[in-house]
């Protein structure tokens, strides 16, 4: 499915030259920062920066016009004023570019017929040079594998999931938070107005990309209803798709209107769109990161019954009580532990002060072996499909100490793959701050999903089961 998109748009995210136009030689100006973030992120293939005044950049030389540049161009990177964008394209079409994208801004969004006026001659152009335009008013392609980086310059590490989105700020905060939590990415595109390439586009080439296993969206709005629901209903089929709809209040579809120029409709119109066609919807950028975050590393697992354990170093009663409130409010279950399970952990940490039911206290545990023991008794258990814990760095440092902090974190590595089953970590931030840090990224690297809350992790796992039931029942 979608065979032909993936042709037609992997010379994008692969280009074998890039052009940057609007570099300077004398200001820091977009274009400037933008040729030196693709070389710090060590883009191997040449960069041409293009700029009126000439001179050099970087050591790079800076060609006076796109015409001048001596070998091929594939994809051109454009933040010059918008009334020079048409004569650009010329040069394009001259130089046979594949795709230009277009950081320049003052288009439709603007909501001035000048505006809309602009955009019908630029796609002309486009279309009659065999041209593909990305944006206007975007950051364009990300491809941690190829190097293509957007303006922060940043690239994280290779991985299944792919995202798009309409806004360069949101495109830059996923691929930021990527980067510190792991969230690593195949591919990634801001494409701002759309007026060519769109949401469409991008996600059809995402769901044929053997690469990507899972896809994040931020739409706006769009300017082709239908075929943006026939797509989503298509690739829902083959791929996990998690959307975060901006622009659901009257004003928020007033800013998206001003921002890419796209018409929103309702949000009980979008929700109900999302639902039918099998997308996972999500209210926020904390969710749809969450969301990403579980999928990338349980893929689609199935299963709502979930171990609670707290306390590994001190009293736990009030975090398993909110912990059963977050989890059954997202529509998990906290079943009771089989009578033989209760039975163990009361001979391992005594019936005076513990939580035997579910949630579990292992605050009773006497040293290390006996708390192994004792969570390992609890994941074991049949009724349990997913092992949550919670671990107050704040708490667990001054009482075990670096070596024994570790130890603990690498028994939870080991136990999810004993009894396959997802383990899932709870690291609240706090004063030890770097120390929680570290052992997050230590957690993330070997596959277990990390959150700062109960709440958050609840809402993922209710988000992985619920792509999975409704992939069951289609």
């Amino acid at each position: 499915m979608f065979e032909e998109k993936l042709k037609e748009l992997e010379p994008l995210f692969y280009p074998k030259s890039v052009a940057v136009v609007g570099a300077s030689s004398t200001s820091i100006n977009i274009g400037s920062v933008w040729v030196s973030a693709l070389l710090s992120a060590g883009f191997p293939e040449p960069i041409y920066p293009v700029g009126s005044s000439g001179g050099k950049i970087f050591n790079l030389e800076i060609f006076r016009s796109l015409r001048l540049v001596p070998g091929n161009v594939d994809y051109v990177i454009v933040a010059i004023p918008r009334r020079s964008v048409l004569e650009l394209l010329d040069d394009c079409v001259i130089k046979k570019v594949k795709a230009v994208q277009f950081f320049t801004a003052g288009f439709s969004e603007t909501g001035t017929p000048e505006g809309y006026k602009l955009e019908e001659q630029m796609l002309k152009k486009a279309r009659q040079g065999g041209i593909r335009i990305i944006g206007p008013n975007c950051i364009g392609l990300y491809c941690p594998e190829h190097k293509m980086t957007s303006l922060l310059g940043k690239i994280g590490e290779t991985g299944p999931v792919g995202f798009i989105s309409q806004s360069g700020g949101i495109a830059g905060k996923l691929i930021e938070i990527g980067i510190a939590r792991r969230i690593n990415y195949s591919k990634g595109v801001s494409f701002g107005n759309g007026i060519d390439l769109d949401a469409s586009d991008f996600l059809q080439y995402m769901a044929a990309d053997l690469k990507t296993k899972v896809i994040g969206a931020y739409l706006e709005g769009t300017r082709k209803g239908a075929r943006l629901f026939n797509t989503i209903k298509e690739v829902a089929k083959v791929k996990p798709l998690v959307v975060w709809k901006g622009g659901r209040t009257e004003v928020g579809a007033q800013a998206a209107m001003s921002h890419t120029g796209s018409l929103a409709s309702s949000a009980a119109i979008w929700s109900a769109m999302l639902r039918q066609a099998g997308a996972i919807e999500v209210p926020n950028l904390e969710e749809l990161t969450d969301t990403l975050l579980i999928f990338q590393h349980l893929n689609c697992w199935q299963g709502t019954s979930i171990a609670i354990i707290g306390g590994l170093a001190d009293g736990g009663g009030g975090i398993s009580v909110s912990a059963s409130d977050a989890c059954l409010e997202s529509g998990l279950t906290v079943p009771h532990l089989s009578p033989e399970t209760k039975q163990e952990l009361g001979k391992l940490l005594g019936e005076v002060g513990s939580i035997l039911r579910n949630p579990i206290d292992v605050s009773q545990a006497r040293g290390m072996a006996n708390l192994f023991q004792a969570i390992d008794l609890v994941a074991r258990d049949t009724v349990i499909d997913i092992v949550l814990i919670q671990e107050d760095i704040d708490i667990l440092s001054p009482i075990y100490g670096p070596k024994r902090l570790e130890e603990i974190n690498e028994f939870f590595i080991e136990l999810g793959g004993r009894h396959n089953k997802p383990v899932i970590v709870v690291l609240p931030p706090g004063s030890a701050e770097p120390e929680r840090l570290q052992i997050e990224q230590k957690l993330l690297a070997a596959s277990i999903p990390v959150f700062c809350s109960m709440e958050r992790a609840a809402k993922a796992i209710y988000k992985l089961n619920q792509y999975s039931r409704w992939q069951e029942a289609k």
